[in-house]
C-alpha cells in the first residue's frame, strides 16, 4: 500500500489554469462541422418522408375523389396548415361540375378515409 493520497495516474498532472483547452477558432470550427453533420443526417430523412407522404396522399386522393364526386375529372392532394380538415393533407377534386372542392381530409400521415359516404366530405 502506498503512503501518498494522490492517485498514481495523476502524479505530475498540472492543470491548465484559466486557459481553455481549445482555442476559440477551433471550437467554432468544431461547431460548424457538427451542425453540418447533423443537417446531413437529418435532411435525407425529412425529404424521404415528405416525398413518400406526397405520393401516398396523391394515390389516396385519386381513389377517394371519384367516389366522393363522380363528376370529377381528376384529383389533387395538398398539404395545408389551416385547411378545412385541419393540419395535414387535403384532397381536392379537379374539373368537377360546380368547381373544385375539398372532398376529404387525409390526415397528417395520409391514408384513405374509412367508409366514406358518397357526396359527403369525411
Amino acid at each position: 500500500m502506498s503512503s501518498y493520497s494522490d492517485e498514481p495516474e495523476l502524479s505530475g498532472y498540472v492543470p491548465h489554469g484559466e486557459r481553455p483547452l481549445r482555442s476559440v477558432r477551433m471550437r467554432r470550427a468544431m461547431r460548424i462541422v457538427v451542425i453540418i453533420g447533423l443537417i446531413c443526417l437529418v435532411l435525407p430523412g425529412i425529404l424521404t418522408t415528405a416525398s413518400f407522404s406526397h405520393a401516398t396522399a396523391e394515390r389516396a386522393c385519386a381513389i377517394i375523389a371519384p367516389y366522393q364526386d363522380p363528376s370529377t375529372q381528376g384529383s389533387s392532394a395538398h398539404f395545408e396548415l389551416f385547411g378545412e380538415g385541419g393540419l395535414g393533407w387535403q384532397c381536392y377534386t379537379v374539373g368537377a361540375y360546380g368547381g373544385d372542392r375539398n372532398v376529404a381530409p387525409l390526415g397528417l400521415f395520409p391514408s384513405i378515409p374509412t367508409r366514406p359516404e358518397p357526396g359527403q366530405p369525411t
